[in-house]
């Protein structure tokens, strides 16, 4: 009794915050949305755009590995032990000599980064040195942008620490502060009316700013809490000791995107306007990904450092149990709609000044293979911090190595039959397989997480979600068959439509099985709304 109790009630917190997370980041990723749309008019899918995304790779895949994913997946659980421990002058203490050492490194890396800028586009896209000028404008583009790393670091580090305060609110918001100054610079950009070239550029520095925005919005919240920045130099602290031994392996284990990210772009290069394509395609991801992967991963990382502290192997159980059933109910769904709407999606969004109906085509060609991993790439982002909690780290250095190597060979292997959509295939394989070995390596040393109780949650989730996706299929069928498409209104119709009607059906079908997170969704609703 008194575990069904308990599993109840985490379902019910963990229900709460992803409500509250997850609805700051949906504020989050439409504006990121909007900021595609932005760009795809301003600059669509061709020579500017690729040049763009490969440059803006660069400092982001660094932003990816160092601060957004190894930093933070180490900084939490230390952070909370410090707060535990120490108390909260201790553990501010230790986010001041993070920063400290993370500002001389990424300082160092900016510079390195600016002085060797044609070497690495040479290594990241071969294939710009086909075409005259691509090369060289990904050279100035990449230069501009470096100092985007120690921005979004600082930020970054700003959200874990707050993550760790249990304060979720801000850190959720503050990504939409980048994509709000992206969005009004383009805006601005489009008003005046720039040539293609000078719009790139301008847009490369309106990158800048987003990323100081995202910063800035979180420093409040700190220093109500009391925290004030003091660059302290101590190397030899037990806490930056713990966190470098954590990152050293979570670097490696939190890689396998940002690698294959690196590969794929090597083959991509090579064919004008895959890069973009490709890009466009994942970025609708974030969408799902944030919504569920990121506020679920963030929730469940605060509450599976504080048991690990602890020594409570049962709670942690249960919070990772439920966590993940939970990101069940809600990708299963979203795998399928994407796979079935991927046209009109791509349609609605994007197709507008210099995004043509050909580029549609191949971005949605490249969503419905990126759309095969959704589970996989929203299951890392939790399963992973849970090796991290328990002092674990190469759990996921095992699994990411192993996605690497399945990318490589898939894209290895397809490319000349497939093209780019072999670098989505590719992706989302690796990101199942990298998800599964997480899961089979933590029921080994931990148990309890693969049970029937997870199997008979999931089976009703997914039949669910696959008479959704008829239900779906024929509406937007239907629709496009009555108004065409091409227009606005009849792209709007085609495109959200849809939309609504499957989460309707989702959400009822759910509810009539009695499955338990529709049940605590259905509850936290009626809450909020009496």
């Amino acid at each position: 009794m008194d575990s069904e109790v308990n599993t109840r009630s985490e379902r019910n917190r963990i229900a709460r915050a992803v409500g509250l997370v997850s609805g700051l980041t949906l504020v989050s990723r439409l504006l990121g949305l909007v900021r595609e749309v932005v760009f795809a008019a301003l600059i669509g899918a061709g020579f500017h755009s690729d040049a763009f995304r490969v440059a803006f790779r660069i400092p982001n895949l660094l932003r990816d590995l160092f601060a957004e994913g190894a930093l933070s997946a180490a900084l939490v659980p230390t952070y909370a032990r410090a707060l535990g421990e120490e108390g909260r002058e201790g553990a501010f203490r230790l986010a001041n000599r993070v920063l400290t050492v993370l500002a001389l490194l990424l300082g160092g890396l900016v510079v390195l980064g600016v002085v060797f800028a044609g070497p690495l586009v040479g290594a990241l896209a071969p294939g710009y040195d086909d075409v005259p000028g691509k090369a060289e404008l990904t050279v100035l583009l990449t230069r501009i942008m470096m100092p985007f790393l120690p921005l979004v670091s600082f930020a970054a580090v700003a959200m874990g620490m707050l993550n760790a305060e249990e304060r979720f609110a801000m850190p959720a918001l503050s990504p939409a502060m980048f994509n709000v100054m992206a969005v009004l610079w383009g805006t601005g950009l489009w008003a005046l009316g720039l040539p293609l070239g000078h719009v790139v550029l301008g847009w490369s520095l309106g990158t800048l700013l987003g990323g100081l925005a995202q910063l800035l919005v979180q420093l409040p919240v700190l220093r109500r809490l009391g925290w004030r920045f003091q660059p302290e130099w101590a190397p030899h602290d037990p806490g930056l000791r713990r966190i470098a031994r954590l990152m050293a392996p979570a670097t490696v284990g939190l890689s396998a995107v940002q690698v294959n990210v690196f590969v794929n772009s090597i083959f991509a290069s090579h064919d004008p306007g895959a890069v973009s394509w490709l890009d466009y395609a994942f970025r609708l991801l974030y969408l799902p990904t944030g919504l569920f992967g990121v506020a679920i991963g963030t929730i469940a990382m605060s509450g599976l450092a504080r048991r690990a502290a602890e020594g409570d192997l049962d709670g942690l159980r249960t919070t990772l149990g439920q966590s993940l059933s939970m990101l069940a109910y809600l990708t299963l769904p979203a795998t399928v709609g994407i796979m079935v709407l991927r046209v009109p999606v791509v349609r609605l969004l994007y197709e507008r000044g210099r995004f043509g109906p050909a580029d549609t085509e191949a971005t949605a060609s490249a969503l419905l293979l990126y759309a095969f991993g959704l589970v996989g790439y929203t299951a890392v982002k939790v399963l992973a911090p849970a090796f991290y909690a328990l002092d674990q780290p190469r759990g996921p250095l095992m699994a990411s190595g192993l996605a690497v190597a399945t990318n490589l060979v898939t894209v290895g292997l397809l490319y000349p039959r497939l093209g780019f959509r072999a670098v989505a295939l590719g992706t989302a394989l690796a990101a199942l397989l990298n998800a599964a070995l997480l899961a089979t390596l933590f029921e080994r040393r931990v148990g309890g997480l693969l049970g029937r109780g997870l199997v008979r949650s999931t089976v009703p989730m997914a039949a669910s979600a696959v008479v959704m996706g008829g239900v779906v299929w024929w509406t937007a069928a239907a629709l496009e068959h009555a108004l065409g498409a091409g227009d606005l209104p009849a792209n709007l119709a085609t495109g959200l439509l849809p939309v609504v009607l499957g989460v309707a059906v989702y959400a009822l079908l759910t509810r009539w099985l009695r499955v338990g997170e529709a049940e605590a969704l259905w509850s936290l609703a009626r809450q909020r709304l009496g």
